[in-house]
């Protein structure tokens, strides 16, 4: 295959149908589409799979619906703190930054990570002073604060005072991502989070985390996740799809499918991926209700999802 595919995903494991109206299951596949369409630009162009993917989850990060960037979730003591990163399929070269407040596209952070220092993840002001050195845009408080996740932080606290057991995923994980194949054979992934509700301060989820949250190869697959990080670190998830289509000749379907499904859903790992391998074929499971998913392919149209 010659051509190209994109997929992004704005989060698993997040959509209960009873909370679901037509309005915002209407704003939240258009959000998918713009950022398909910002991909999709770069592609047909025959530009690279990195800027693609970075590209498609700016728009992810821009829109308040998708937990990274400006819907961000709040921490238990009420701040922001971000985690993303890219990586290239053809270098194997990665980027990320973890717990960051301040640029308004924490997925450029993390590219910029990648390409004007030696190391793969940074935090705290290093990381700040890379995005400030690259002359990206920040912003306050204000600009990253929703009502929504306040009150989600609220909410939360309140059912932990009365030691209630939050059961809610929309509360746990949402992530947001994309994964490419550009007409030079280049894969790229990308994955951006504002993490967990309530999450405590400091912690950091498997988005970050090279071979957890995102990976790419060009040999085997790019790979962008999302779900309960914490399982989907100690499972590897992201490169155990890749270890199985390089080791036991699996098809990125298959590799992808048994990950979600058995590996992370059989020990409490709710959540999905998207995944495209070296010819472009695309794979999305999810082990959970939903998962905000689109797909754009040189040979297809925009295709965007929410449930099965």
């Amino acid at each position: 295959m010659t051509g190209f595919s994109l997929a992004v995903h704005g989060g698993a494991g997040t959509i209960l149908r009873r909370n679901m109206t037509d309005e915002l299951e209407a704003r939240y596949h258009a959000g998918l589409r713009r950022a398909l369409q910002a991909g999709h630009e770069i592609l047909v162009a025959s530009g690279s799979a990195m800027d693609a993917v970075t590209a498609a989850v700016c728009v992810l990060e821009d829109e308040p619906l998708f937990n990274a960037g400006r819907g961000a979730v709040f921490t238990s003591d009420g701040q922001q703190e971000m985690d993303a990163a890219v990586m290239d399929g053809a270098t194997r070269k990665a980027g990320a930054i973890a717990g960051i407040m301040g640029p308004r596209n924490p997925i450029l952070a993390a590219r910029a990570v990648m390409e004007r220092t030696d190391h793969v993840l940074l935090i705290g002001p290093s990381a700040l002073q890379v995005a400030r050195d690259a002359g990206l845009p920040f912003e306050g408080t204000e600009y990253f604060f929703t009502q929504q996740r306040w009150d989600a932080l609220q909410t939360t606290l309140q059912m932990r005072r009365h030691g209630v057991d939050d059961t809610d995923p929309a509360r746990r994980h949402g992530t947001v991502g994309a994964v490419a194949r550009d007409t030079h054979g280049n894969l790229a992934a990308a994955t951006s989070t504002g993490g967990m509700t309530a999450k405590l301060p400091g912690r950091v989820g498997d988005t970050p985390v090279i071979g957890a949250g995102t990976y790419a190869d060009n040999d085997t697959c790019a790979v962008s996740g999302t779900g309960h990080g914490e399982i989907f670190i100690r499972w590897n998830a992201a490169a155990e799809i890749a270890a199985r289509m390089r080791h036991a000749g699996q098809t990125l379907t298959d590799a992808a499918c048994h990950v979600v499904m058995d590996d992370l859903g059989s020990n409490g790992g709710s959540g999905g991926v998207i995944a495209v391998d070296a010819q472009g074929n695309l794979s999305l499971p999810f082990n959970c209700e939903g998962m905000y998913r689109g797909t754009v392919t040189q040979e297809s149209g925009f295709r965007t999802y929410i449930y099965r």
